[in-house]
């Protein structure tokens, strides 16, 4: 039975009772409509530690303008159902008024410099400084010895990794693998978004990481590599916003070799996907 929480209080309550125990507190962050991706990070950080949490909220400053957040599915009743089959002892699920006592307007934000800047931080401007936000407020709510993220959005990793370190937050950050469907699409809430047509276009992405991999380990220079993996995508009906190779972190490569991380993010329909890759060279 799970725990289904959206007063602060009562939330810090039983966190501090459970470390009053000597229980270490593990959370993770999401903004709901969960599926098998969620529930892989919620086992594991079940290993991490004795109790766990799990936030549903979606963040409104995360999202611009003319961004999907009024249509972003809300499924409060089956995150629940599985984030208990899963192993969660607590869902917090705040108001936004919880969140921003102030509003959205008002609100105190966070800003990450450098990492930010590129790739999705370079289309959508804002973005990270409303996950950078949400997340500080989450840590200080929450009080969790161990958050686990995802891989899949490699770069929102990063700007956690800068935040938890530059704020002194006392939080192990536990990177969770990407889980995908069996023809290699990573799973994400807005894969739903897809059309019966789009949804077998959408593995493309992950055909195209691999090719990129594979080229770069045979020589072929980067810009030709990332010429050619824009094409690839756009022949195949995507919109691509960025096709790229960096360093882990975030940098143009440097030097012959070394990991390397392949990033897409490309736009099928209506659906904006994102996805990557990371291999040694």
């Amino acid at each position: 039975m799970i725990d289904i929480v959206s007063e602060l209080p009562t939330l810090r309550a039983r966190v501090h009772q459970w470390k009053r125990d000597g229980l270490r507190v593990a959370f993770v962050p999401t903004m709901g409509n969960l599926h098998a991706g969620h529930h892989s990070l919620v086992r594991i950080a079940r290993r991490e530690a004795d109790r766990v949490v799990a936030s549903v909220f979606v963040n409104p400053t995360q999202f611009g303008p003319h961004e999907d957040f009024g249509r972003y599915p809300r499924t409060p009743d089956a995150d629940a159902q599985g984030l208990a089959v899963a192993g969660c002892d607590l869902m917090w699920a705040p108001t936004v008024e919880t969140m921003y006592p102030f509003g959205v307007d008002g609100a105190v934000r966070i800003a990450v410099p450098g990492v930010t800047a590129v790739l999705e931080g370079a289309h959508r401007p804002g973005h990270f400084d409303g996950v950078a936000t949400v997340v500080s407020r989450l840590f200080h709510q929450v009080e969790p010895d161990v958050a686990v993220f995802g891989r899949k959005d490699f770069q929102q990793l990063a700007v956690i990794r800068y935040l938890v370190r530059e704020l002194s937050f006392p939080v192990r950050i536990v990177a969770a693998e990407t889980l995908r469907e069996a023809d290699g699409l990573a799973m994400s809430s807005r894969n739903q978004y897809l059309t019966a047509e789009e949804r077998p276009v959408a593995a493309e992405i992950h055909r195209t990481l691999q090719a990129m991999r594979e080229a770069l380990s045979g020589g072929t220079r980067e810009a030709d590599v990332e010429a050619e993996a824009v094409r690839r995508l756009s022949a195949a009906g995507f919109e691509v916003d960025y096709a790229v190779v960096r360093t882990p972190e975030l940098n143009a490569p440097a030097g012959p070799g070394g990991p390397r991380v392949a990033l897409v993010a490309a736009r099928l329909g209506r659906t904006r996907l994102i996805d990557n890759l990371e291999f040694e060279l």
